[in-house]
């Protein structure tokens, strides 16, 4: 078996050791699920991709995922990781048919004068029902809020383009920065909130933005406490947004920045594209770009 690359990448930014880390191998045949899962565990990023061969004539690489202590259907910043790195080893430009655990994605990479970009098509949008008010009043405990710190103008829901995060709107920009939620707490409430991941974001910007929201990502139940930069968060945010009519399409796409960064500081940005069919979302587009931290061979 030839060694192993294994790259970390910083993924969702275009500065090294912001965005999001993620490691990629971009050759894994040969490794079994323990091999994979003992990798990421080791590596310690919120996700670890690998690169496997295509198993049928519908898509043209397979890619599964690792947390540090589960296999995950799909994410967002390690696909753009695994892209980059396979851009960074010749493997080329244009589209590649992805199958992941939550179906086949078309990931397009190319270049332009500030880089390499990846373009992730999601899975069509799917809501479930707001949270009910009662388990909204025990997240918002266990995040530290009160309950007339969310934002009215949408309600707290379930929203997935393939791998979902609960939407949780709030006003204030400020109180975002300062939130220390409860990590227990949060992941206790897993099984009854129908989700892992607690997606917090504000549409409250400052003069100059380039961003029309900020958010943090927290998902204990599967060993991340925070993660800086999420996809499979910002993706169903844009997909929410227009939902709920706070974010508005032109000639059927409606556009945003979304950025993000966790309480240590660390962060990035990404675009996110929402197609609209008689004012509904249909379909979640987001890009990305990334920078190469470091790749060892063992």
């Amino acid at each position: 078996m030839a060694p192993l690359r294994i790259y970390r990448i910083d993924a969702f930014t275009t500065v090294r050791g912001e965005g999001n880390p993620a490691g990629v191998v971009t050759d894994a045949r040969g490794l079994t699920e323990a091999q994979m899962q003992e990798i990421a565990r080791e590596l310690g990023h919120s996700e670890t991709a690998f690169v496997l061969p295509a198993r049928g004539d519908d898509h043209d690489v397979h890619v599964r995922f690792f947390s540090p202590t589960i296999e995950v259907p799909v994410c967002g910043h390690a696909t753009v990781g695994a892209h980059f790195a396979l851009a960074l080893e010749g493997g080329g430009r244009g589209v590649r048919r992805q199958l992941t655990g939550a179906g086949v994605q078309h990931v397009e990479t190319r270049e332009d004068a500030d880089g390499i970009v990846v373009r992730i098509h999601q899975n069509a949008p799917t809501f479930d029902a707001p949270l009910p008010q009662a388990l909204v009043h025990e997240l918002a405990d266990a995040l530290g809020l009160a309950l007339d710190e969310l934002d009215p103008r949408g309600p707290v829901q379930f929203v997935s383009t393939g791998h979902g995060k609960l939407m949780v709107p709030i006003r204030s920009r400020e109180r975002l920065r300062a939130l220390r939620p409860d990590m227990a707490r949060l992941a206790s409430l897993d099984g009854r909130s129908g989700t892992r991941g607690y997606f917090v974001f504000t549409l409250d910007t400052g003069d100059g933005d380039d961003a029309l929201t900020h958010g943090r990502m927290f998902a204990p139940g599967i060993g991340i406490e925070e993660d800086p930069v999420t996809g499979n968060a910002n993706g169903p945010m844009g997909a929410w947004l227009v939902k709920h009519g706070l974010l508005q399409a032109r000639d059927g796409q409606a556009r945003l920045r979304a950025r993000q960064r966790n309480g240590a500081g660390r962060g990035g940005f990404m675009d996110v594209a929402v197609t609209v069919e008689d004012g509904e979302p249909v379909a979640v587009a987001i890009e990305g770009r990334a920078v190469l931290g470091e790749m060892v061979e063992r």
